[in-house]
Parts: C-alpha cells; structure tokens; sequence
C-alpha cells in the first residue's frame, strides 16, 4: 500500500503505539460490562444472537480510522525525480594518427596501429559530451573525420583506418599537426586539443613541425604527442613483396626531442608508449586532465497521498456512528 511512498513528518507515527493500548482497554472494559451467570447445562441458551458479537465491528471500525488518521498527520507524499544535464565546458579534440608503414610493427599487439585504434576507441567512447575529429598523416596528412559529436561516425572512421600505399611514404609530423590544427581552429569550444602519435621522425611534407606548434599555441589549442614503439629493436615493416610485407628488427626511432618541444610550445605534455598497457595508462590520463564540466539539474515533483486517508478515515467514521445508531442501537 505504501510502497513508494515517503512519510516527511515520520515523529507522528509514534502515535501507533496508542492502538494496542486502545484495544487493551477496550476487552478489559467489555469483559468488566458483561455479566456473567454459572448454570450447570448451557442447553437452553442456544439461541442465543449474533449481534452482541458482531458489535465489535464497531471498534474495528474506529480503530482503522484512528490508523488512518495517524498515517495522514506523517504527511505521506510521493516523490517524481527527473534530471537534465547540460554540459558547461565543451572539449573539441582532434586525434592525429600516424600511418606510416612502421606502424605496422608488431612490438606492440597485434602491431602498433591496431593497438592504437582499440585504446583510442575506449578513449572516444569515454568522451560523450566532447566533439571528436580525426587526422591521417604519413608522408602528407588528411581530414579523415572533422570534428562531431556524432561518437558513432568518428568511431566507424576509426575503424576503417589503415596504412594503405595511396599517402606518400614518410612521415610528416609538422602536416599532420597542421592539419589538426586546421581543422580545430575555429572552434567555438573553450578547451582545444590535439593528441599527436606518432612512431618515428619528421623526414616529410613542407610543413615545420616548429611552425605548426606556433600556429597551435597562436590558437590556444593545447597538443599532447604521444611517441609509440619499444625501446631498441622493433619487429618492422622492411620491404613489400608481392602486396605482402616483409619483416626484420629494426632500431626503434622517434624524435622524442620534437615531441616535448611540441607539448611544451602548445602547454601540452609529451608521452612515451613503449607497450600496450603504457598506451593505455596514457590515453586514461589525458582523459582525466582533459575534463568535460558537466551541470546536472535535478527537479522534484511531489505529489501528497494524506487527503485519500484522510477521506477514507472519515467514511469509516462516519459508517461506525451509522451502525452505532441505527443497527446496534439495541445492543450498546
């Protein structure tokens, strides 16, 4: 019966500890008013009615209404909670994502690409609030995904990327950073970031890394760069035979130099990941300095549940002064 429902004034409930002493005092006073007679044989009195029985209802009656009553002064109510967010501070974030053939190397698994795409996923899917983009580089750099909140799109994009032989070998650091910044600009969001990875060094594209940096600090968009690959010898891409990589252990090159210099041009921090659980560990921590303000709005519909008992307390007195005076007239 009060199953959802919350009492806001629970001291009157005290109050029921009066119905047993009220039911108490009434057997003690109806077994002091009935009068009592010794006969060896009952026989002759089994005619005896119903009613002086039955008067009891009476009391019952009143003693549920009194129930009633109490229930009614706790004030029972019901409470309809809905809430609504809005998000105060907005984060636009362009991923630039090295493609080059070494990110085909196998010391991280399967190999360094593959890796980097299911962390990245993890990572997107944790931002629902933000608006996401994505850039491809090698040797020159694209806009794979400009920046949308649609998580679904950016995730499918993510996906569907790959090395493929179309972009020029190499890999331009300073095009991909500028195409990221290209792309994020002119965003109206009031946290801008870029998160660059890359596994080698900049030996393409007409772009300077030093230069796009500038561009990026001029536009307040904060970089973080992330240098992906083991320390010494790497399982790596060395030739392509027949549409079929080969592989042999290569030294392992990033120009980590290059890397902090970008993050602390832009105010951003420079990250090494040299196996699956670093590149994990690291995409966790820029989502916790990367954080989205979100303001949650709560809004509280109450609905009161007294006036039903208090109705139906009142029908119940009411019947019992009925039966009182018409019914049991005879017998009270």
């Amino acid at each position: 019966m009060f199953k959802g429902i919350d009492f806001t004034q629970t001291e009157f409930l005290w109050l029921l500890m009066l119905v047993p002493i009220l039911v108490l005092w009434y057997v003690l006073k109806n077994k002091k008013q009935t009068a009592q007679l010794s006969v060896s044989n009952i026989g002759g009195f089994k005619t005896t009615s119903i009613w002086t029985s039955v008067k009891h209802l009476l009391f019952g009656l009143r003693i549920i209404a009194i129930i009633l009553v109490i229930c009614a002064l706790a004030r029972p109510q019901t409470v309809d909670v809905s809430s609504k967010t809005k998000t105060t501070r907005g984060v636009d974030i362009v991923m630039a994502i090295d493609v080059s053939a070494s990110m085909l190397a196998k010391d991280l698994k399967p190999n360094r690409l593959e890796a980097l795409k299911n962390v990245a996923a993890d990572f997107i899917k944790g931002r629902p609030n933000d608006r996401i983009g994505l850039v491809e580089y090698a040797g020159e750099s694209y806009t794979k995904t400009p920046i949308t909140s649609d998580k679904s799109i950016v995730l499918q994009s993510l996906k569907n990327i790959k090395y493929n032989s179309i972009i020029t070998g190499g890999t331009a650091i300073g095009m991909g950073l500028a195409t990221a910044v290209n792309r994020i600009k002119d965003s109206r969001a009031k946290s801008k970031i870029i998160i660059l990875l890359t596994d080698g060094v900049n030996n393409a594209g007409f772009i300077d890394p030093q230069t796009a940096s500038e561009l990026a600090l001029e536009y307040g968009i904060k970089t973080y760069t992330i240098g992906l690959g083991t320390n010494g010898m790497a399982l790596s891409p060395v030739a392509l035979n027949n549409g079929v990589f080969q592989y042999g252990r290569i030294q392992v090159e990033i120009d980590e130099e290059l890397l902090k210099e970008i993050a602390l041009v832009t105010g951003g921090k420079y990250f090494r990941a040299t196996n699956n659980r670093k590149l994990k560990e690291i995409y966790k921590e820029i989502d916790a300095l990367e954080k989205t303000e979100v303001e949650e709005f709560k809004f509280y519909n109450y609905e009161e549940k007294f006036r039903p008992l208090v109705l139906l307390a009142l029908g119940l007195f009411l019947f019992e002064f009925l039966l009182r005076f018409t019914l049991f007239r005879s017998f009270i």
